[in-house]
């Protein structure tokens, strides 16, 4: 969990200031709809929703009937802090692996959310090892994210390192540090500060995909 506990600090800090009815990259969704959805996907029997189809409703119910409750200052400050506290004991992932596995890039994105939200914005200056961390995460995950592209893709690092997320005959090279390859990746495609390279058509096709893998509600394009 070596990354996991300051990134929740910083994601509670960030959601704090923010206060409980600012924009997100989550269309539909404020700070507080959120905050209402990491407390219910460690707290909340319905969980399983956030994977499930079938109680995807139920649970995007409990987050709007939660993040309505916590509207308020005080009730909303409330909803950060029980997120700050981490998962109660009976949740799986309160188990180091699984909680490190689950949360290193949910509550990096998340962060990014808020942050990318604003009119103005910089990326944040990252730890080497907290980078390559989510370099490390964005490669086990990058065959189920780009699943849906239409073309291949290809991610590449400032220093050259590079990984294949997708085959196929044409492909576009996407450029960046691994925190913005990451964004992109998980659907938050206006927001990331990378570049491409690539026939002109295989950019567009690529840039007109719909993301398999972003998290929340649908985001923000553009």
């Amino acid at each position: 969990m070596r990354f996991v506990h300051p990134s929740r600090e910083v994601l509670a800090e960030v959601l704090l200031a923010a206060g409980p009815d600012q924009p997100t990259l989550c269309a539909g969704w404020r700070t507080r709809h959120l905050a209402a959805h990491l407390v219910l996907r460690e707290h909340g029997l319905l969980a399983a929703g956030i994977v499930a189809r079938p109680l995807a409703a139920r649970f995007g119910r409990a987050v709007a009937a939660l993040a309505a409750q916590s509207a308020g200052t005080a009730s909303y400050a409330a909803l950060v802090a029980r997120f700050r506290a981490g998962p109660p004991r009976f949740s799986p992932l309160a188990l180091p692996a699984l909680g490190e596995a689950a949360n290193l890039v949910e509550f990096f994105v998340h962060t990014e959310d808020v942050r990318r939200a604003s009119e103005r914005w910089a990326p944040r200056v990252l730890d080497d090892e907290y980078s390559e961390a989510l370099w490390h995460a964005l490669v086990r995950a990058s065959g189920l994210l780009y699943r849906r592209s239409p073309v291949g893709v290809i991610l590449v690092r400032p220093d050259g390192v590079r990984h294949v997320a997708k085959r196929a005959a044409s492909a576009v090279a996407v450029v960046g540090d691994p925190a913005e390859l990451l964004m992109h990746a998980f659907g938050r495609r206006g927001h990331a500060l990378v570049t491409f390279e690539g026939t002109a058509q295989a950019v567009e096709r690529l840039a007109g995909d719909a993301p398999a893998g972003a998290a929340g509600p649908r985001h923000r394009k553009g």
